[in-house]
């Protein structure tokens, strides 16, 4: 692409920019410091210091106060990503119930989540997807319905990656707790955008991913309150206290400690400048481009997502024209780009068929400028004109509009 130094990036619910902060942070662990941290030497041991300091920094985001003696934040596991977190959440709380064969979630969660389910099902687990309303707001009375002696974990997302909508992971968590059942959140949206107290809560799981937080890709961190069991998804050396085996990622870790100590200090600025980018965009397009809506939960989600359909236009190609302009977006999850099917999200919030194939997420990052939103409002009208002139639904639709005027 060119003009690589111009392009309009609204697509941080798929991936975020390394902070330069947190770059020079893991800088010196890439040809300077790059001891193994499991060495007995002084090289190696200094190196295992850096990463129970960014163990705390993590722990610190999430409100997870507990130390052991040592000092350390024995709650958090460095994982490779949201998605291994996820994975590990689920198959230490089927582990240690046997003879629980439940598991619940709902119907808008991440891959990472529904794909694993699928495979406890095809292992004879029941499994159980809870709805959500028209705004993306989960079925509490169903949940709670749901939940039995059987049920081995509940596991919600905090916050949705496409709409931003969040769920009432707490209050969730109580009702799993009442009869006995873990509860596991996948906060990999949530975390650096709302504030989160995990010790406040009756939260035994929560997973988060760097890439999402301006910390490098392939690494991510799981939350397991002290006092639950749990038995490793991957097996090695003594690494993570034996709940997670092979060498740690040092540089990343460092970068992931990094990015949640700024996230934290910087979290109440940065989501009211994220809120108030978002509703400029949302409050610029919708007053030039007729037959619009914004998906999801309006009073109760993330700051920095829109979910936004444009009726009887195909969401590729609105994609493709903002290419055109260096403006990047999504139809969705980056985990399902590709398919030419409207998001199971979408589909499960009960979307027609001609505002779900129009749909747009664009995702914001405190990077992101009121030039830039504003660049987005001008491009936008053209590209949803070009493309409705040559729409049969859109004309179809213009057609029996004018009828009904002439009747």
């Amino acid at each position: 692409m060119d003009n690589m130094d111009q392009v309009i990036y609204l697509d941080n619910n798929a991936t975020t920019r390394v902070d330069p902060e947190v770059f020079a942070a893991m800088e010196p662990f890439f040809c300077e410091r790059y001891g193994n941290p499991s060495s007995i030497h002084r090289f190696g041991g200094s190196v295992a210091a850096e990463i129970e300091q960014a163990r705390c920094r993590v722990a610190e985001l999430l409100g997870a106060n507990f130390r052991d003696k040592d000092g350390v934040a024995a709650e958090i596991i460095f994982t490779s990503c949201g998605t291994e977190g996820d994975n590990a959440a689920l198959n230490a709380a089927i582990a240690v119930n046997p003879d629980r064969r439940k598991v619940i979630t709902s119907a808008v969660e991440h891959p990472g989540i529904l794909s694993y389910c699928r495979e406890l099902s095809r292992r004879g687990y029941e499994t159980v997807l809870i709805d959500v309303d028209g705004r993306g707001r989960l079925d509490m009375d169903r949940l709670a319905a749901e939940i039995d002696e059987n049920t081995a974990v509940v596991s919600l997302m905090w916050a949705n990656n496409e709409t931003g909508t969040i769920f009432p992971v707490c209050e969730a968590a109580e009702l799993a707790h009442a009869k006995g059942a873990l509860f596991h959140t996948d906060a990999v949206q949530a975390a650096g955008k709302v504030p989160i107290n995990v010790d406040d809560s009756m939260i035994d799981f929560l997973s988060i991913a760097g890439h999402k937080l301006h910390a490098p890709k392939g690494v991510g961190a799981l939350y397991v309150r002290r006092g639950t069991r749990f038995r490793p998804l991957i097996f090695g050396g003594h690494q993570e206290r034996s709940r997670r085996g092979g060498t740690e990622n040092v540089t990343s870790v460092i970068g992931l400690g990094k990015a949640c100590e700024m996230a934290l200090a910087n979290l109440p600025l940065e989501r009211a400048k994220l809120a108030r980018l978002r509703d400029r965009l949302e409050k610029g397009i919708l007053e030039r481009v007729p037959d619009v809506r914004v998906n999801g939960d309006i009073e109760n989600r993330l700051p920095n997502t829109s979910s936004i359909s444009f009726e009887y236009i195909e969401g590729e190609s609105i994609l493709m024209l903002l290419d055109r302009e260096n403006i990047c977006a999504s139809s969705g999850s980056a985990c399902t780009t590709g398919s030419l099917e409207p998001s199971h999200v979408l589909r499960a919030m009960g979307l027609p068929y001609t505002a779900a194939h129009g749909t747009i997420r664009f995702s914001l990052s405190k990077y992101n400028t009121e030039t830039e939103i504003d660049r987005v409002i001008e491009v936008i009208p053209p590209i949803i004109g070009q493309l409705r002139a040559i729409s049969p639904y859109w004309n179809e639709r213009r057609r029996a509009v004018g009828e009904e005027r002439n009747a």
